[in-house]
Order: C-alpha cells, then structure tokens, then sequence
C-alpha cells in the first residue's frame, strides 16, 4: 500500500490545486478519497487566499469513478446509500465552492470522474482524453453522473452517453460543451493556468457573487431570475470592489481589489 496522501493540494499565488493521488486504482472514489476531497474542499474554502481552484489527478487516469471493490464489499442497503450521499455531497461542495473551479483532465474521466468534470465551473481537457458514462456496461445506469452531465450538454448528447456507455474524445466533449478546450497534452498545464492565472486576477468577492448567482438563477423561471439577478447586480454595486474597479477603469488604472 502507498504510505503518500491520497489527496494533495498546494497553493501559488492565489491558485490552490487539489490533486487526486491514487494512481494506482486509476483514481477511483473510495469512502476514503472523497472524505479527503470534502475536507480539502472546506479549507481551501475558508482561505481567503485561495482565489481559483484547480482539480487535477496523477497516473494514468482522471478518475475511474466509484470503487466497484469497495462498492461490492458493502452489506447493506444502508451502507450503499451513503456512499451515494456521500458522492453528491462532494460534488455540491464543487458546485458551491466559493471560487471558480477547473479541471485539469487527461486520459480517461468515467462515470463519477465525467461527474467531477461536469461538475466544474470550467474544464480542459488534453486532446487524447475520452469521457464516459459507462455505467449501462455493467448494469448499473450513472444516474447521479446524470445529474451534473444533463446540466452541461444537450439532452440528444447525455442520454447517446448514458444509454451507450460509449466513450466520447476531448474534441467531442469539446463541442458538446463539457468542457471548454480540448488542447495538446503538453499544453495543458498552460492552458489550465492561463484560464487560473486569469480568473485570480479578478476580484475575489465578484467572482464568489457571480458563481453563485449563476448555479442560483439556473433552477428559476425567466422572470424570476431577472428579479434574482437584479437584486444581486444591486448589492454587487455597493461592494467596494464594485466600486474600485469602476474607478479604475475611467481613471484608466489597474484595480486593487480588497475582496469585499
């Protein structure tokens, strides 16, 4: 057994990194991993520091998805339904982590792992990566794959992925808008800290206030998002970065954000 982490997280210059660490089991989700990504979550959460975070995996896969072993040891019904709890709970923390969030994808993201990815603010993917929801193959349909994946792609596009199981190339996942670049292998690290780098540069209380309004508005009917997204737009103006980056830019002036 490895004695490293089976997650890591570093933090530069305002970009944090999460990175899965469990090569050897292509990076499945165990109980384990996912208790340490909730937790890794919640602290980069409180840093104030932290102003984009970067998920990211080693060895030869993004993520496998759920433990199939670990998942077969379970006894009880019980047992199987945390599990799943325990899944959503992580990938809401994504949702609503207070910062945007990018994934860092190569080779193969499958089942739970296409989840992560669809459950990111943004994503890119090296140009030989596949995405799947494979689980059909096995006779257990991603139905909470489903969730993050139909909030991304068209309808058509999902069920061809859920009902196939079949693997679909960065360019296609590309196209189909789950994720947002499908680059060279050995330009995605730049690639990835450009979109980073780009985001830290912003205001970190705007970007808190805009990701949330974004995900918010979505489950609204139209007025009511307009109404949401004005009342939002209000208390954003009174911000003092609001305010700052106004007066910088007819003052023709870089901004200094205070996050606030």
């Amino acid at each position: 057994m490895s004695t490293e982490p089976i997650v890591l997280t570093t933090i530069s210059d305002g970009v944090a990194t999460l990175t899965l660490n469990r090569p050897q089991a292509r990076n499945a989700l165990s109980i384990a991993m996912m208790t340490e990504i909730e937790a890794a979550l919640a602290q980069l959460a409180a840093d104030p520091t932290v102003k984009a975070l970067v998920l990211a995996a080693n060895g030869p896969a993004f993520c496998a998805g759920h433990d199939l072993k670990e998942m077969r040891s379970l006894e009880s019904r019980d047992q199987i339904a945390a599990v799943f709890s325990q899944c959503s709970r992580m990938m809401k923390a994504i949702v609503r982590f207070p910062r945007p969030v990018i994934a860092r994808v190569h080779a193969m993201a499958t089942a739970a792992g296409c989840q992560i990815v669809a459950s990111c603010d943004l994503a890119v993917a090296a140009d030989d990566a596949k995405f799947a929801t494979p689980g059909v193959n096995i006779g257990l349909f991603c139905s909470t794959p489903m969730v993050a994946l139909s909030r991304n792609v068209g309808r058509k596009q999902a069920m061809e992925m859920l009902l196939t199981g079949h693997a679909v190339d960065a360019a296609t996942a590309c196209a189909w808008g789950l994720v947002n670049r499908a680059v060279p292998a050995h330009d995605l690290d730049r690639d990835v800290a450009h979109f980073a780098n780009l985001i830290a540069s912003k205001s970190s209380h705007t970007l808190k206030v805009g990701k949330e309004a974004f995900y918010a508005q979505l489950e609204m009917g139209l007025d009511d998002a307009y109404d949401y997204a004005a009342q939002v737009m209000t208390e954003n103006m009174l911000a003092r970065d609001a305010a700052e980056g106004i007066d910088a830019f007819l003052g023709k002036r870089n901004p200094v954000w205070q996050g606030c």
